[in-house]
Order: structure tokens, then sequence, then C-alpha cells
């Protein structure tokens, strides 16, 4: 992920989570970590009522994201849907 830098977690907690054509799809609840290396695997997403929830892994009232499709972060979190949605 180039050009993203550093970000600290305070600072996208709540972040409207958006694809590439800036569909908003839900709302940053919070982020899952594999505990032995520290690598970041997920994103909790509260979705948007509006979101097809079939496309995406779920976990309870919320779907996860793969942070492997994250593209950028700013004032939004973008993500590559091609690269999220469940297989």
């Amino acid at each position: 992920m180039m050009g993203m830098g550093k970000v600290f977690s305070g600072s996208i907690a709540g972040k409207e989570i958006v694809n590439i054509d800036g569909m908003v799809l839900g709302e940053l609840e919070d982020m899952i970590f594999e505990v032995q290396t520290g690598k970041l695997v997920d994103l909790l997403v509260k979705p948007n009522k509006e979101l097809n929830r079939m496309k995406y892994r779920e976990d309870g009232k919320f779907v996860l994201i793969p942070f492997a499709s994250v593209v950028a972060i700013k004032d939004y979190i973008v993500i590559d849907e091609s690269r999220a949605m469940k297989t």
C-alpha cells in the first residue's frame, strides 16, 4: 500500500468505508489483528442498510472487509471491492 504512511487507529475510528466509485459501504467499527504477528487482517464494518451483505463475510451484524483491499486512507477509507468480496 504505497503512500499511506502512518495512521493511528484512533484517527480512523468511525470513518466511512467507500468503494473506488465513491459508494458508501458502511462505517469502521473496529479492526482485527493477527495476535502472533500484529498484522492487520480485517476491518469490522457497520454496513449501510442498502449494502448487499451477501457479497461479504459476516460477523454478527457487521461485515468483514480484508485489510488487503484498502487502497487509501484519508477522509474516507477507500477499498477495492473486487478484493473485498467473499469467494
